[in-house]
């Protein structure tokens, strides 16, 4: 390698390590203006998503704090995580303007194409959890209290559930993706993926077992629609050819 190559070639790094590192300081400032928008709303944040949870518990009851500091840390822990969540799509297109210039035409267009649908997907994922999971799995907790025992879900205690169940129903909504990336990378085919469909049932429940509270109720909530969108995926990927990513 001669002198100049090289030289040349820690110029173009270079250069590359400052776009990086200007990308992710926009990623930063889109999430630090984030947390300074959504701060001062913090309770009113933590009262919104605890109320699919405050509807079922008995009446005259309420959610308790069993830390002393339960009562600032959990609404501030949410609207870090609000924060991060609204701010992904800041990240993710600066991971693409990152990597978009080292390919070819017709790749920007498919990978631009899957990661906007990949964003909408994971907020799909998260209205899912919030509007039809939560209320079907906190009535079955409520309804499920034996008599004498006074149902009050400590609020900390509760964040981490419902967060738990936001980023699982926000990646299993990635699924179509996942597969359509397997298929058009040249990674697996849609024969092989449907002949592999048994397993992947299987896989799904299991998922559903690590990922959500220990009932039937959530694991199934979250392992059908993670076979559906398996299902829509293998669909989509019939519009999607191998050299399309290789």
């Amino acid at each position: 390698m001669s002198l100049v190559t090289a030289i040349d070639q820690g110029s173009q790094l270079t250069v590359r390590v400052t776009e990086l590192r200007d990308r992710l300081l926009r990623f930063l400032g889109a999430m630090l203006l984030s947390i300074l928008v959504l701060l001062p709303f913090s309770q009113e944040i933590y009262s919104l998503v605890a109320e699919p949870l405050l509807q079922y518990l008995p009446v005259g009851g309420s959610m308790i704090a069993t830390d002393v500091t339960s009562t600032f840390m959990a609404p501030l822990k949410l609207v870090l995580c609000a924060a991060f969540t609204i701010s992904m799509p800041v990240f993710l297109f600066q991971v693409w303007g990152f990597i978009a210039p080292g390919l070819y035409q017709k790749k920007r267009g498919l990978g631009f194409a899957l990661l906007s649908c990949s964003v909408l997907l994971f907020y799909c994922g998260i209205a899912f959890a919030f509007y039809i999971v939560f209320p079907l799995v906190f009535s079955f907790f409520s309804g499920a209290t034996p008599e004498g025992v006074s149902y009050t879900p400590d609020i900390s205690l509760y964040l981490n559930t419902a967060l738990k169940l936001f980023l699982a129903f926000g990646l299993a909504f990635e699924i179509p993706i996942a597969t359509v990336l397997l298929i058009a990378s040249g990674i697996s085919s849609r024969k092989a993926l449907s002949e592999k469909r048994p397993y992947i049932i299987i896989s799904c429940f299991a998922i559903g077992m690590i990922l959500t509270p220990p009932d039937v109720v959530s694991q199934a909530l979250l392992a059908i629609p993670m076979l559906l969108l398996f299902e829509l995926g293998l669909a989509l990927s019939v519009f999607v050819t191998k050299n399309s990513m290789v």
